[in-house]
């Protein structure tokens, strides 16, 4: 999702809650885009949380701060079986400003939005170099990509933070690394992991179009996806062929 409040196109509201003042912008809608094929694709029930191998312990997944059903962001949810992962970066500098508070803001109602259907913002994973905090289940629809497009309807959300004073490199390795486990829970190809820039953004509320944006920004080359976006993508392909 993010990307800071300087482009205004949408709102949110984080009181005191993270820390060093860093603010997170929102997201808006796309049109419809044609889903990936799908690999071994899972039959029945979605899994609301993925299953860490036994190889990457590292990998723990903290639920202590899920967003609490029927409030905030989940007051109204709807079903989604992913077929996309879409990542993010918070843009959010402050020291301190790691997956616990991102995670916090959401669990609080703190992460509030103008522009969409439902309020607030939500997304489902936050890493950063040492934790990694869920605050949606994995079977229920975010509001972090693109409004009512297909990247808030079939894509799980994460969000990589870039706080100075965490490690960006082993964020972005462990981001890869857990995108990987996503890709093989949930039966999702390689050409199903997207950055937030993949989805051209219609805002809910009046229509406007957002067009791309350059998100997530520490992958991004001139504003787009380019040679650091592709190297990434090869990293999460090589972690994927050793599950």
């Amino acid at each position: 999702m993010t990307a800071r409040m300087a482009n205004r196109r949408d709102f949110v509201h984080l009181g005191a809650l993270l820390v060093g003042g860093g603010v997170l912008g929102a997201c808006g809608q796309a049109r419809d885009a044609e889903a990936p094929r799908r690999s071994a694709a899972p039959v029945g029930p979605v899994p609301p949380t993925p299953s860490i191998p036994a190889r990457w312990p590292d990998l723990r997944i903290d639920r202590s701060l899920m967003i609490p059903a029927g409030r905030h962001a989940r007051h109204r949810t709807r079903r989604m079986r992913p077929r996309y992962i879409t990542i993010h970066a918070t843009d959010n500098f402050a020291r301190g400003a790691g997956a616990r508070n991102h995670a916090l803001g959401l669990n609080r109602g703190s992460l509030t939005a103008t522009y969409n259907s439902l309020g607030y913002l939500s997304w489902h994973f936050t890493v950063d170099d040492g934790s990694i905090y869920q605050s949606l289940p994995c079977d229920e629809q975010g509001q972090h990509a693109d409004y009512e497009g297909p990247g808030n309807r079939l894509s799980i959300g994460i969000e990589m933070c870039v706080n100075r004073d965490g490690n960006l490199s082993r964020t972005l390795d462990r981001t890869a690394r857990f995108t990987a486990v996503l890709m093989k829970e949930y039966g999702i190809p390689i050409q199903g992991i997207v950055p937030h820039y993949h989805w051209p953004r219609t805002r809910y509320k009046d229509g406007k179009h957002l067009g791309h944006k350059a998100c997530p920004s520490v992958l991004m080359d001139g504003g787009k996806p380019g040679a650091k976006w592709n190297a990434f993508v090869a990293k999460i392909a090589r972690y994927r062929a050793q599950l």
